[in-house]
């Protein structure tokens, strides 16, 4: 039997480069790891057993990335999900629980049949701050200090597709060549000049993300922006304590909410 956490994926920023003719979007992104997401457990046999307090909803057929990632590495194992994050939510919570079987499993397959699970995978097979590129084929690993957060997610539908198609131009400019962050405080400093592009699209699908953002900077955060394409949002502080009492007045609101540190 093995065991792992398959940790919240967060996009500190989301910039969309460009549109493929084949229709998908090139992106550039810096993404950080939470201490925090769905627990896995492999053992022998076959199946998908999804337990915890996000498991309504997720499927146990071909509809789970975890049943592709397993037969695309052409084995047979019985796992059982804790689902533990929101779902959809934009951070990265089907991606990161298939990317974390193939790596408990130690399957090393192909980027591009790892690509085919979807844009998000290759970045979580080694869950630590990278930039991604392109349509997520390009991985570059960076340092970061550790960020403390707070993650908020109100249980709004916010479909990607409707999200893309809300964009109002593919052709953004990509982030600024990476520093080197002498802190929290100074990285955080550094992410408020980027963007997550797709942020006033979700907003214009669903308005409710924008009462989140504004929650959030009321906090007292440093930095305070969608990750992904919704609806999760979130903010960042310098002050960790800061960041205890930024959760703390938040879960009034009856949002999810989770105070973590992204690495």
């Amino acid at each position: 039997m093995r065991t792992g956490i398959a940790p919240a994926k967060v996009n500190l920023t989301l910039h969309v480069t460009g549109r493929r003719p084949d229709g998908y979007h090139t992106l550039d992104s810096l993404v950080a790891f939470a201490d925090f997401g769905d627990g896995i457990t492999i053992a022998p046999g076959d199946g998908l057993t999804v337990t915890g307090p996000f498991a309504e909803g997720v499927p146990i057929d071909d509809g789970n990335l975890i049943v592709r990632a397993l037969r695309l590495a052409g084995v047979t194992r019985a796992v059982t999900l804790d689902k533990r994050l929101p779902h959809p939510a934009g951070i990265g919570g089907g991606s990161s629980d298939a990317a974390t079987v193939l790596r408990l499993i130690g399957a090393t397959l192909p980027i591009e049949t790892v690509l085919s699970l979807g844009a998000d995978v290759p970045v979580c097979l080694h869950p630590r701050a990278a930039r991604m590129r392109g349509i997520g084929e390009v991985v570059e690993r960076i340092d970061i200090p550790p960020l403390s957060a707070v993650l908020v997610n109100p249980g709004l539908a916010v479909p990607t597709s409707d999200v893309f198609r809300a964009l109002l131009t593919p052709n953004n400019a990509p982030m600024a060549d990476l520093p080197r962050w002498q802190d929290a405080g100074d990285m955080i400093g550094w992410l408020a000049t980027m963007r997550n592009d797709l942020e006033q699209a979700a907003i214009a699908v669903a308005p409710g993300v924008s009462d989140v953002l504004t929650a959030i900077d009321g906090t007292g955060a440093g930095l305070t922006r969608m990750s992904g394409s919704g609806a999760t949002c979130f903010g960042l502080y310098a002050d960790g304590a800061v960041a205890n009492r930024a959760a703390a007045a938040l879960a009034q609101s009856g949002w999810w909410v989770r105070r973590v540190t992204l690495r």
